[in-house]
């Protein structure tokens, strides 16, 4: 083909070759599709196995398996390891006597067939360890759930709920938000008298609360005008969980919200799966009554996905016996859960009280009024005069000094125990998760 008085180049040719390619194998795989489609739509059983066997693979299907694990996360892989691991687990072990029995009992020259690679067994939905089962029967939300406590079931528990000192508008309006989703929750304004150091700490926070009948603390944090972070403290003996607060949306910012009605909601905790996770889930648990009022038909629902807790509060309708419908009430947060502590937040958590004030007396002389200065002289001279030829035992002076302050951090944190502390190198590996 001649083309502007010249030959076409090959280049042309493989352009068009490519294209025709594409248009073709464009073209097959619609074909294939329409004709797939035909067939599902008489046998609907093969679109069904199509998507049973065509399952992506994502880094929350393919977790990596934790032994704390109480129940099998839902939604996984077909080749994640998970319940293989459970159906170990959960398998009977049999005794080396009743084995050698068996083998005695049968003649010396038969052979028994084995199967090389035998199945493992079908792994229960829900799997509990004797250990974890003993753990959450003796933790400090049992006495919540004992069905033979005499606490009424109706009366939703007290929580407080209080700001870190200094809080603006945006952390109240967001605490007036938590106030409307837990039923028995109160809102108190932390005072702004002095300076941030004057503030009573958490612990006596918690203490207070504990003396007037409050069940649970909840403190919301607040970080260049905007609430950061959660502390839930459980109460009277702990635990106390610290959560990192992000995407914080009020009922107002969400478009076509519905009105929320004062009635208890339903609680919906997905995905908690591990030993930890149960702990959290139980935790919030007890800031809902146990009873739901179902005429409300409200459900407040935390996902658990990637360890990230994903807050919604919807309310839902039935549209036909086989229909039903959600519309979101507000407000929706996310928290990450951060730390764990077995007790109470610590009354002094950055270190010992300074020493009291001590005045000089009238009838002491100056040098006695004043000795820390007559020492610093003196070993100011005696530097002079030694010209600096011990150095080791400066060393020496100054790592003691050291060490000192680094024991009296410690005496002053002795009453902190994490029972889980979030490190940055847990976020190495995308695939192992906590809760």
């Amino acid at each position: 083909m001649v083309q502007g008085g010249k030959k076409r180049e090959n280049r042309f040719n493989r352009i068009e070759r490519v294209r025709a390619e594409k248009r073709a194998k464009t073209a097959a795989k619609f074909k294939e599709r329409m004709e797939r489609r035909k067939l599902e739509k008489k046998n609907p059983e093969l679109k069904k196995k199509r998507q049973a066997e065509n399952v992506p693979m994502t880094i929350d299907n393919t977790r990596a398996y934790d032994p704390s694990m109480v129940t099998i996360p839902s939604g996984l892989h077909p080749k994640s390891a998970i319940p293989a691991e459970f159906a170990a687990r959960s398998k009977p072990t049999t005794s080396t006597k009743g084995a050698n029995a068996a083998d005695s009992s049968e003649p010396s020259g038969s052979k028994v067939p084995q199967d090389q690679d035998p199945a493992p067994p079908a792994a229960p939905a829900e799997f509990m360890d004797p250990e974890h089962a003993a753990d959450i029967a003796n933790d400090p939300f049992a006495a919540y759930f004992d069905p033979d406590s005499e606490r009424d079931p109706s009366e939703p528990p007290k929580v407080l709920i209080t700001t870190s000192p200094h809080a603006t508008a945006p952390t109240w309006a967001f605490c007036d938000e938590l106030v409307g989703v837990f039923p028995g929750a109160q809102f108190f304004k932390r005072r702004k008298r002095g300076f941030r150091c004057n503030a009573p700490p958490l612990g006596t926070v918690a203490g207070w609360a504990v003396k007037r009948g409050y069940s649970s603390l909840i403190v919301v944090n607040e970080d260049h005008h905007k609430p950061n972070a959660v502390t839930i403290v459980h109460l009277p003996s702990g635990p106390t969980a610290y959560f990192k607060l992000t995407s914080v949306e009020l009922t107002k910012e969400i478009f076509g919200h519905a009105r929320a009605s004062p009635h208890y909601p339903e609680l919906v905790l997905n995905n908690f799966v591990t030993r930890l996770g149960h702990t959290v889930g139980r935790m919030f648990q007890t800031l809902f009554p146990p009873m739901p009022e179902f005429e409300g038909r409200q459900v407040v629902t935390l996902h658990n996905q990637r360890d990230f807790l994903f807050f919604r509060r919807h309310r839902y309708m039935f549209k036909s016996t086989d229909r039903t419908a959600l519309q979101e009430i507000g407000p929706r947060f996310t928290l990450k859960l951060r730390s764990l502590k077995t007790g109470l937040p610590s009354n002094n958590p950055l270190g010992a009280p300074m020493k009291p004030l001590e005045l000089a007396k009238e009838d002491e002389e100056p040098e006695q009024q004043y000795a820390h200065i007559a020492e610093e002289r003196a070993n100011a001279e005696d530097e002079d005069n030694s010209g600096g030829e011990d150095e080791e035992a400066e060393k020496l002076v100054k790592e003691e000094k050291t060490e000192a302050k680094s024991d009296g951090k410690k005496e002053a944190r002795k009453g902190e125990e994490f029972a889980w502390a979030w490190n940055p190198r847990m976020d190495f590996k995308k695939r192992n998760f906590y809760l």
